[in-house]
């Protein structure tokens, strides 16, 4: 059975304060009934204090980045083994805001996921289309690439670690959102597309999730799809009840 996964991702919001406040409001909800996997995505800066406050909690860590290198000349960078010594576990790679505003390419996600499987994270791989590619009906052809330039040089095993998040970039931040039937469609293509590469087994095992403006009103409608396994959730993960209440739609 796949791992139902609800992640929330912090974005550039939160201060120290700010971000331990969500979390003891977070850890004050009951997610056992709901049986998914909750994972939080704050700022670099808070991660260590998160941390030191998930002790007793089920919440993992993930962090919103990580550089494909071991440590050197990179100002302003983040190390695997630095995410690893505060406790972080997941790691979001290829997430839309940094391919577009930071012209992250398919070939620098690619080692980025190497360094990540390397030090034994969990992976959160972004994929997804702009408005325009929608609107052309190249939807499929844009996640097929970013699927096998991104990961498909790993192997069946490694496939094991990464879970992939379907954006439609298109509705992120904007209040639009992919219908469910549409969420479906293009989750069970992603499916197609890693029998195809590996096999049936891998296909099946790999939790999918979806990410573009989920909310309160149509989590249950879009985690009810065959093959939504969860979600990646912006805005909505910034205020305790409304994420509790995405959580506790399955």
């Amino acid at each position: 059975m796949r791992t139902q996964i609800v992640a929330g991702n912090w974005k550039m919001n939160c201060n120290l304060d700010e971000s331990l406040h969500l979390l003891n409001a977070l850890k004050l909800k009951d997610f056992t009934k709901a049986e998914v996997e909750v994972v939080i995505a704050p700022p670099y800066t808070n991660l260590y204090a998160i941390h030191q406050n998930l002790s007793d909690s089920s919440i993992k860590i993930s962090s919103q980045n990580i550089n494909e290198n071991e440590e050197g000349a990179y100002t302003g960078e983040i190390s695997p083994d630095m995410l690893k010594s505060v406790g972080v576990e997941y790691v979001i790679i290829g997430h839309s805001e940094r391919r577009a505003i930071y012209n992250e390419s398919n070939e620098l996600l690619a080692e980025k996921v190497t360094s990540a499987l390397k030090h034994g994270f969990k992976i959160m791989f972004c994929i997804g289309e702009m408005l325009d590619q929608r609107k052309a009906e190249k939807h499929f052809d844009v996640v097929k690439k970013q699927l096998e330039k991104g990961l498909f040089h790993l192997s069946a095993s490694e496939m094991k670690h990464v879970v992939i998040a379907y954006e439609p970039v298109w509705a992120i931040g904007t209040g639009e959102t992919a219908s469910p039937e549409q969420a479906q469609d293009i989750h069970q293509y992603i499916r197609q597309v890693l029998a195809e590469k590996y096999n049936q087994d891998v296909a099946e095992q790999t939790s999918i999730l979806y990410g573009g403006s989920v909310k309160p009103n149509n989590a249950r409608e879009i985690f009810a799809k065959k093959d939504v396994d969860g979600g990646l959730i912006g805005g909505a993960s910034l205020d305790a009840d409304s994420f509790a209440e995405i959580v506790m739609s399955f």
